[in-house]
């Protein structure tokens, strides 16, 4: 398992705007677990974004509200599918935005991380223009904030879990690998995807990566420097061992067992 959970970078400011974004998205997706499972899919399909909707003739339900597709571009960006799905999200957003707010200013990082979710959905809506199955989730958004993490800081070093059957070991790795991996994971399963069918929106990934990487050096403050140097030295590891407590979690009974 391959999880990464911290960068080098020192805050410089405080990233009012990210910590904004992650409560929104949380908010939003404890109203949408209020609603039940039900309630939560007809959430998704009033306020996601629906390609077909926008530029092919489907309809929604006429017994569901009617919300225009120009403003589903923005609700889409704070709906999440699962759990999973916002923990994914936001746990990026934690790591990389609060640096890249740092490098915009707070309301030029509000701005960007919106023209990249709108970015992410267009991208997503081109490649499939006629689905009629909605797409929500800050992954967009938070593939532009990747995108402009790589051109500013690509050798600034991610702290990285990997487990390895018996232990687990912490190591340095710089932006440019970790980044790049993710975003080569997300072309090769684009490629054997299709943007008709539910799943993962990876066009609308790739579509806001690449745009994060191009408006950050229009949209960055006066005098801050790309590919910055790192903090740290790359490639240290830490191994910790998985300790196996022996016996069980239930307590001894007698010889029936708990339930004997």
């Amino acid at each position: 398992m391959f999880l990464p959970f911290k960068d080098d970078n020192p805050h410089t400011t405080t990233p009012f705007v990210n910590y904004g974004i992650i409560i929104a998205c949380i908010f939003v997706y404890l109203w949408q677990f209020s609603l039940g499972p039900q309630g939560g899919q007809v959430a998704v399909y009033i306020f996601g974004f629906t390609p077909g909707l926008l530029f092919g003739d489907a309809q929604l339900d006429s017994r569901l509200p009617q919300v225009s597709q120009l403003i589903t571009l923005f609700t889409s960006m704070f709906m999440h599918g699962g759990f999973l799905h916002l923990g994914g999200n936001m746990l990026y957003l934690w790591i990389f935005g609060d640096n890249i707010e740092a490098s915009l200013g707070h309301l030029r990082y509000l701005v960007f991380y919106v023209l990249c979710g709108v970015g992410a959905a267009f991208a997503h809506g081109f490649a499939a223009p006629l689905t009629e199955i909605p797409m929500v989730g800050a992954s967009g958004a938070v593939s532009g904030i990747l995108g402009a993490y790589l051109i500013l800081h690509p050798r600034a070093n991610i702290r990285v879990f990997v487990v390895l059957i018996i232990f687990f070991t912490v190591v340095n790795l710089p932006a440019f690998i970790v980044l790049g991996v993710w975003f080569g994971g997300q072309l090769l399963s684009s490629i054997g995807s299709d943007p008709n069918e539910p799943g993962i929106a990876f066009i609308a990934h790739i579509g806001g990566f690449v745009l994060g990487a191009v408006l950050v050096f229009f949209m960055k403050k006066k005098g801050v420097r790309v590919f910055d140097a790192p903090h740290s030295r790359a490639f240290t590891v830490e191994r910790h061992p998985i300790r196996i407590r022996r016996g069980g979690s239930v307590p001894r009974t007698g010889r029936g067992g708990p339930w004997g």
